[in-house]
């Protein structure tokens, strides 16, 4: 009887390696993944139940015969000549008797009894199993899509979640934010959709692609698609800028003189950059030729609009656009939106002005510089006039030019040069000695005074304003700025300082 039993035993223990071994061929085949990876999750699950009988303090393994199905469980133990700890050393005497070849400081492995489960230690090795099977399933799709990050993937709305669409990829999910969609955008279950893989998620938790329908690179791969000669390289997409679903502005160049980039691009009748302002959903797309010089491409990148000229910040990336009057709505464009993308595409901030409001300005400081002249130097019209077209634009100026570069004005020789200058060095002594009398009775810092790139002029508005200390003017706002200096500085210059000061704050 007691031979039945154990033969009845046998059968049923190679039935269950036999098991083992089907499970794992099972679910790497529907899961796309390694046998090997099923197989040692499941040794890691059984190495977690046998910590639960055996206790965590051993240092316990688990392996599957890969061929057999066998699972041995062992634990491994430091032979020592004084045992001190038993789960986790061993005597030499002791060890010998697993293996005829030990010696003290070597390591033995106890081989140790198979296991029930039982209903708790199948649960969590069942849970294991899972979390292990789909921890290797995300890698295995990690690796699929790594060299596919910024291409256009085409995948199947699946369903959607508060706003967001799950896309079903292949063996994956790819969730679309709303954030990442084009506004008013609709889309329902069993759609077709074309987006960008913007990005893959390396951790466990939240979505493996990061997908984008917004993304300016979306925008390049589509022209990609249906421009033959950006995919060949022959044309190079420089730049994008992009409102989603509204607007776009694309530079574009090419070596080859005689390929018409835009001609290109727009294709016959309009078909190829048609093709993607449908898949954009009407989306306006402005295609403009790039150069190097900037003065040309900040031109061109507020097309439609025609510019008159502009004038370029010699540090600083800031323009100014002068345009006739009709076409300054055409410059700015609804909600400055023209304006803005055409910053954005260039890299510099643009500011249009119409020729009237830039005649104006120009009008009122050449009149403040005369007036400066004349009263400073006692001098007339003509020679205020004549020290103007030289391009000098205040006492500071005069004082710091050579004689020799005053005496190469029309009209000038070296004795009218050196009484200029001295005139100048003598305006510039008597306006700093008022200034410091007024700084000293105000109580004004040192670090204000001293700051070079105020002048004197502006020095004493922002004094009689209470403007003490550095701080106090990097705490200004452009518009506050203003209203102290009125029409000694611009705008833009108004904004350069504030930021020059506020550089030293970090």
């Amino acid at each position: 009887m007691s031979k039945k039993i154990k033969a009845e035993s046998k059968v049923h223990d190679v039935a269950a390696k036999n098991e083992i071994l089907q499970v794992a061929d099972i679910v790497a085949r529907d899961k796309g993944i390694d046998r090997d990876e099923i197989l040692s999750a499941m040794e890691c699950a059984i190495l977690k139940t046998a910590q639960m009988k055996y206790g965590e303090e051993r240092e316990l393994k688990v392996t599957i015969n890969r061929k057999t199905g066998d699972i041995e469980i062992y634990r491994t133990l430091k032979i020592v000549e004084n045992v001190e700890d038993r789960n986790v050393e061993i005597s030499l005497s002791d060890a010998i008797q697993l293996d005829p070849d030990a010696k003290i400081g070597d390591t033995v492995n106890d081989q140790l009894p198979a296991i029930d489960f039982g209903r708790i230690g199948a649960h969590a090795a069942r849970q294991i199993i899972v979390q292990k099977v789909k921890s290797a399933e995300r890698k295995k799709q990690y690796e699929e899509f790594e060299g596919r990050v910024g291409e256009i993937i085409t995948g199947l709305v699946k369903r959607i979640e508060f706003s967001d669409i799950i896309i079903d990829i292949g063996r994956t999910e790819g969730v679309i934010r709303k954030s990442e969609l084009i506004p008013n955008e609709i889309f329902k279950p069993g759609d077709r959709i074309k987006i960008l893989l913007s990005g893959l998620n390396k951790d466990q938790t939240g979505p493996l692609l990061h997908l984008s329908r917004t993304s300016p690179n979306f925008l390049r791969k589509l022209f990609e698609q249906e421009v033959p000669e950006i995919y060949d390289g022959i044309i190079k997409i420089v730049s994008i800028a992009r409102d989603p679903g509204s607007k776009a502005k694309v530079a574009v160049a090419t070596s080859d003189p005689n390929l018409d980039p835009i001609g290109a691009c727009v294709g016959t009748k309009g078909s190829r950059v048609q093709a993607v302002v449908d898949e954009l959903r009407g989306e306006r797309i402005d295609i403009v030729q790039w150069s190097d010089n900037p003065a040309i491409f900040i031109v061109n990148s507020l097309a439609p609009a025609n510019v008159s000229r502009i004038v370029i910040e010699e540090f600083g990336n800031k323009v100014d656009a002068i345009v006739p009057d009709d076409q300054l709505s055409a410059a700015i464009g609804r909600r400055g939106q023209n304006v803005r993308l055409a910053s954005k595409l260039t890299g510099y901030t643009i500011s249009v002005t119409t020729e009237k409001d830039d005649a104006e300005n120009r009008a009122r400081e050449s009149n403040r510089i005369r007036s400066l002249f004349m009263e400073n130097l006692d001098v007339d019209d003509m020679v205020a006039r004549l020290l103007m077209g030289e391009g000098f634009s205040g006492i500071e100026d005069l004082v710091s030019a050579s004689p020799a570069e005053l005496a190469s004005i029309e009209g000038f020789d070296e004795d009218i040069a050196n009484e200029i200058r001295q005139r100048a060095v003598a305006a510039m002594d008597r306006k700093k000695a008022e200034i410091e009398k007024l700084c000293t009775e105000k109580g004004v810092a040192k670090d204000l005074m001293e700051y070079k790139l105020l002048r004197l002029d502006l020095l004493e508005l922002l004094v009689n304003e209470g403007i003490k200390t550095l701080d106090d003017l990097g705490a200004l706002s452009t518009d506050e700025l203003l209203d102290i200096t009125g029409d000694l500085l611009s705008k833009r210059e108004a904004e350069t300082l504030i930021m020059k000061v506020r550089e030293g704050w970090f």
